[in-house]
């Protein structure tokens, strides 16, 4: 798998990534969770988990990783198969987020599974621990999902030291969430410190479902950010998995498309999102080696007109798609 330049950054990156947040914790939102981890919940068992998709992303040619401190054990997971792997820092780049607190306690559901809270103290603490645990090999750190509610984006004690952690040698990001993606990203695109714009890199969500940061993302990437593309499956929903009655017309054209195309449905959905030219790296939430496997074919697979054709009828509008979003259980 070929490497290239986080936007105007100077970190490496492949097109396709590994996301953590299904593997690093026994809950969370992707359609058939549950069989995907067999149920089996104990933490040295998921540590092995983890490090056996990690082994198969890595045998893949991923070199890009993405974790956050809400992910459960997701960092420790990361940093333990690095050791255990003996893999040089120069060969890798990690990303992180900060701002979301993991509180379900081992749990698969909980009355709260994460807790937000983008303020100073929270920064600091998750930095340090992020830090700790991952050392030379985190090199993006992202704000985790902000939203023009949160206020992160004015808080300028935050923003300030954001901007000390890129002058010690990270690069800044932050991740998109909801509706208001757009939004969001027009006000981190205007966010200076000394001069120079605070944010190198953005993260967000645009699948064959929801498309409507395509346009900004775009412009981010024109404008030199790197461009990371999260929930091109749209948790699961762009996958055979999907049997909700609602989407079977919709399947049906995506399971044709892809049968066109000698893949997967998932391969088809992803193939759709590594074909935009503004896109660096699109993530793989794979929980199991051979969903991996299946997601990593779809570096093979075109993208042509056609699809882009019949694929335009599958837009939903932002506020349904996360409002579909919002409804996913927790498994």
């Amino acid at each position: 798998m070929r490497t290239q330049m986080l936007g105007q950054s100077n970190l490496a990156v492949t097109p396709l990534g590994l996301g953590l947040a299904a593997l690093g914790r026994p809950g969370y939102i992707n359609l058939g969770h549950a069989q995907d981890l067999a149920a089996n919940y104990a933490p040295a068992a998921m540590e092995a988990h983890a490090h056996a998709v990690l082994d198969a992303a890595w045998a893949a040619g991923i070199r890009y990783f993405d974790a956050a401190r809400s992910y459960g054990r997701a960092e420790a997971f990361l940093a333990s198969w690095l050791a255990a792997r003996q893999i040089a820092p120069e060969g890798v780049t990690v990303g992180s987020k900060w701002g979301y607190t993991y509180t379900a306690g081992w749990q698969v559901t909980a009355a709260q599974h994460e807790v937000k809270a983008h303020t100073l103290p929270v920064l600091q603490r998750q930095a340090a621990e992020s830090q700790a645990l991952l050392g030379p090999y985190l090199k993006l750190y992202q704000i985790h999902s902000a939203t023009p509610d949160s206020g992160v984006l004015r808080n300028e004690r935050v923003l300030g030291e954001l901007a000390r952690l890129r002058n010690a040698g990270w690069l800044i990001g932050l991740s998109l969430s909801g509706a208001n993606q757009v939004a969001t990203l027009a006000q981190a695109l205007e966010v200076r410190f000394d001069g120079v714009r605070l944010f190198g890199a953005v993260q967000a969500t645009w699948n064959l479902l929801e498309r409507s940061a395509g346009a900004a993302l775009e412009a981010a990437h024109e404008a030199g950010l790197g461009v990371i593309v999260k929930e091109a499956l749209a948790n699961g929903r762009l996958t055979d998995r999907n049997d909700d009655p609602a989407f079977a017309t919709r399947r049906a054209l995506l399971a044709r498309l892809a049968a066109e195309r000698q893949t997967t449905i998932d391969g088809l959905a992803l193939a759709a999102v590594l074909a935009q030219p503004w896109v660096d790296v699109v993530l793989s939430g794979a929980a199991t080696v051979a969903h991996l496997q299946s997601n990593v074919a779809a570096l093979a697979v075109g993208w042509d007109e056609a699809a882009v054709a019949e694929t335009a009828a599958l837009v939903e509008t932002p506020a349904g798609y996360w409002q579909a979003r919002a409804a996913m259980a927790w498994n």
